[in-house]
């Protein structure tokens, strides 16, 4: 008995053994059957160093390094995650989710998938994966191309940049468009007034604040960076191009006059046309005004002037006249919008408060503007940004967007303000 009893012991021994040696972090399936992929090209944001691009995260070098991908769960529940990297070697990174961190091992020279854990109680609304790197056995902490989540906080709502079709991870970035369109007079208009105020602390880098938009064109101010801000007016070519060079004479938009100090010349790749821009500091907290207007001429071509009145200086600015050819039309489709063109601060809130909207028409007749519907672009109606907002504040409009803010405000919504009183007191005769 005893020459079966020690092989036998010896086999269970070992069997023994080998149940207790742990599984290979990055090769254990314990993700949800709902697993989905998040592209870090289109979702992600870097503080203190590495850069993201349409391929993933690259120069991932430094500890102080934080990236952060965002993601929207419609639902509250758990949250499994794992990263598809390449390390690079070998790496100790952190990672963590509305405040829980856990720490995971990478390692190796080619890109595969990495599990990290399992998050309980994880909230609904945006939440914010925030990766860090510990220690490192090289140069960098390696790439890192997507995320993938499962678990019972993800459902058929869950939203964030899914792919790059048509260059949404740019789109993505710079985060949802959203617009106040008038409910306008059916009288012929020739001049739209409104203000704007951005409150302390929303002036982000890459804003646009439009107050006057119309049909062929745009006019607002914005914050180009840390160091410039500009007054910028525009108006697009009949001819449909995004390549101002490739406008036929004919169809040019025609600079007729322009104020001290005032850049022009064209633009391109949104459409093409003529561009004038003040190099002005605006700042937040103060309410600044905004005057367009826009006259048909007889030969088939209307001319768009734009006026801003600076506070500081205490009076009217002329911006530029310009004229466009192939048209022939008083002022139409008049709205305002707030968007971001820089996707480096898509991440970042920004609001205005867009107040007094009046217009006046060819017998000098003030009207104010009380009725707005509220838009969005396509980065929100495709889902893929929630962060966009609007509504009234006091007696005003706002618009909001950026920054994964939650919740969002139904697109196509309508506000209503109580009717302004007190028309725009602007001696016509007198602007420069």
């Amino acid at each position: 008995m005893i020459k079966f009893l020690i092989p036998f012991l010896l086999i269970a021994s070992f069997s023994s053994c080998s149940k207790a040696a742990p599984p290979k972090q990055d090769a254990t399936p314990q993700h949800d059957a709902n697993k989905v992929i998040v592209p870090i090209g289109g979702n992600t944001w870097t503080v203190n160093g590495a850069t993201v691009t349409n391929n993933g995260l690259t120069g991932w070098e430094s500890t102080t390094t934080k990236v952060k991908t965002y993601v929207f769960l419609a639902q509250g529940g758990t949250l499994h995650l794992s990263l598809n990297m390449n390390p690079g070697g070998q790496n100790k990174l952190k990672v963590t989710i509305q405040g829980i961190s856990k720490e995971v091992t990478v390692e190796g020279n080619i890109e595969k998938e990495f599990y990290v854990g399992k998050w309980e109680n994880v909230a609904m609304g945006y939440a914010m994966v925030e990766l860090q790197g510990v220690t490192k056995s090289s140069i960098g902490f390696g790439t890192v191309s997507s995320i993938a989540i499962s678990g019972t906080s993800l459902n058929s709502e869950t939203a964030f940049v899914k792919d790059n079709i048509d260059n949404y991870f740019y789109w993505g970035r710079r985060g949802p468009s959203v617009h106040l369109n008038y409910t306008i007079p059916s009288s012929d208009i020739t001049a739209f007034y409104s203000e704007i105020t951005v409150p302390e602390g929303n002036d982000v880098i890459g804003s646009y604040f439009m107050a006057n938009g119309f049909a062929e064109g745009y006019f607002g101010i914005q914050v180009n960076s840390s160091s410039e801000r500009r007054i910028l007016f525009s108006v697009w070519s009949p001819y449909a191009t995004d390549n101002p060079a490739s406008i036929p004479p004919e169809f040019k938009i025609t600079m007729l006059k322009k104020g001290n100090n005032v850049y022009t010349g064209e633009f391109g790749n949104e459409g093409a046309g003529g561009q004038s821009y003040l190099v002005y500091p605006w700042t937040a907290g103060k309410t600044y005004k905004f005057l367009l207007q826009g006259q048909p001429q007889s030969d088939n071509s209307t001319i768009y002037t734009a006026y801003f009145f600076a506070p500081e200086e205490n009076k009217w600015l002329l911006i530029a006249s310009f004229k466009r050819p192939a048209t022939n039309t008083y002022l139409k489709r008049l709205h305002s919008f707030l968007e971001n063109f820089m996707p480096g601060t898509g991440d970042q809130t920004r609001m205005a408060i867009y107040g007094n909207p009046w217009v006046r028409d060819t017998n000098g007749l003030w009207t104010s503007l009380s009725t707005a519907k509220f838009t969005a672009d396509q980065t929100a109606r495709k889902r893929f940004r929630l962060d966009y907002a609007g509504g009234t504040q006091g007696n005003a409009f706002f618009l909001k967007n950026c920054g994964f803010f939650f919740p969002a405000v139904a697109i196509d919504s309508q506000f209503n303000i109580d009717k302004p009183t007190t028309a725009p007191n602007i001696d016509f005769a007198k602007l420069p």
